[in-house]
């Protein structure tokens, strides 16, 4: 019996630790309190696009260039004031005022404190960003509404990430010190692909007075239906579809999360869809995907309200703005296939789009910082920066 006793409080005390290392790891991979940098004054101005604060940055950026954190008004989806962050970097040599690269990110969550700025990841897969500077060019790049400071995040709705792009872009120009030209020319790699090609859509509507020139797309999430159901089984399916139920529920009123989910993984996707995907806290996600199994979906990603309003938030075709997508053909995120399936009826719609395929690459290799497509991208860029003609669906 006494030995019963020592091997009970014995299991208590290992059962103890366990329960709090797990709650610990739990506790510690979530974001990361508030900035007060980003905390919302008291009323907003009702003009988006409006500076409110900045400060200098220093983070990883390279000699010959200075940077700035800024804080700006934007508005969502549905046209309500909203706040948002972005990053401002420009050179310190060559002649202002520079031309600026607008950048768009790619996946890094859906909820405050996700945002690129505050994870300390501000170049996180950005394919040319030393080689931008160097040629001369300012960098703007938004974290998006709700990623850094509080709000809703626009994760795959278009409208708002386009808007958050703009009006970091109108922000920017009210930096102090600072001389941007109007020639602008938006990358974007994934989500932050979506986002640019729903930039180049919504520019003429939102803000007419800026000078977009052309919009380069890196495997941008484009059939949003088709691209989720393919994914849903797949663990990093799990987490996109819980990042993008998130930010549907919290922006469309006719999408329940519950509703479309599983009630088996109702809890594992709430908690991964709270958390950042980048860092301590992907690796406890990851371990949640695999814990969920399959879909997370109670039924197809297509159908019902979800399925709607995914296919509300595939980018329209270009008409009247140049557009490039580049692809790796061994993506396994954002399928090849699919992809081509979207350019196609974007060609025939009128879009001016040129399409590339680089053999061998797959999500993130694409966009690697000596690969083909940085080369291929700073060309590109140049060209519609000199005024070149782009050239059309092929």
């Amino acid at each position: 019996m006494r030995r019963q006793r020592r091997w009970f409080r014995w299991l208590l005390a290992v059962s103890g630790a366990v329960i709090l290392a797990l709650a610990g790891t739990w506790w510690w991979s979530m974001p990361s309190a508030g900035d007060p940098f980003y905390t919302p004054p008291a009323q907003l101005p009702p003009a988006a696009g409006t500076l409110l604060r900045s400060e200098p940055y220093t983070h990883d950026i390279p000699s010959g260039a200075r940077a700035w954190r800024i804080l700006y008004t934007t508005r969502d989806a549905h046209g309500a004031p909203a706040l948002a962050s972005a990053l401002v970097v420009a050179p310190t040599v060559g002649q202002a005022p520079y031309p600026v690269v607008a950048w768009t990110h790619g996946t890094t969550g859906a909820v405050p404190g996700c945002g690129p700025l505050p994870l300390g990841l501000p170049f996180a897969n950005v394919p040319a960003f030393p080689q931008a500077i160097q040629a001369g060019w300012a960098f703007v790049a938004t974290d998006d509404a709700g990623m850094a400071a509080p709000g809703v995040a626009p994760y795959l709705v278009g409208l708002g990430e386009a808007r958050s792009t703009l009006d970091a872009l109108r922000a920017a120009r009210q930096v102090r010190g600072l001389a941007l030209a109007d020639a602008t020319v938006v990358w974007g790699h994934s989500q932050g692909g979506h986002a640019a090609l729903w930039t180049g859509v919504e520019w003429p509507r939102h803000a007419p007075e800026l000078r977009l020139l052309g919009i380069a797309a890196a495997a941008p999430a484009t059939d949003l239906p088709v691209l989720l159901s393919r994914i849903a089984d797949e663990p990093v399916g799990r987490i996109m579809g819980a990042f993008v139920l998130r930010a549907y529920a919290d922006t469309y009123h006719d999408v329940d999360f519950a509703a479309e989910t599983r009630a088996a993984s109702r809890w594992l996707a709430r908690d991964m869809s709270a958390r950042c995907l980048a860092g301590k806290q992907a690796l406890v996600s990851v371990g949640e995907a695999m814990l969920a199994g399959g879909s997370i979906f109670a039924g197809a990603p297509a159908d019902g309200a979800f399925g709607a309003r995914l296919r509300e938030n595939i980018p329209p075709p270009l008409t009247d703005l140049p557009a490039w997508i580049a692809q790796g053909d061994r993506d396994t995120l954002v399928l090849p296939d699919v992809q081509r399936g979207y350019v196609q009826r974007a060609c025939a719609a009128g879009a001016t789009l040129e399409y590339r395929e680089y053999p061998g690459e797959d999500h993130l290799s694409l966009v690697k910082a000596d690969g083909a497509y940085a080369r291929d991208l700073l060309a590109w860029t140049q060209a519609r920066f000199a005024g070149a003609p782009a050239r059309g669906c092929r």
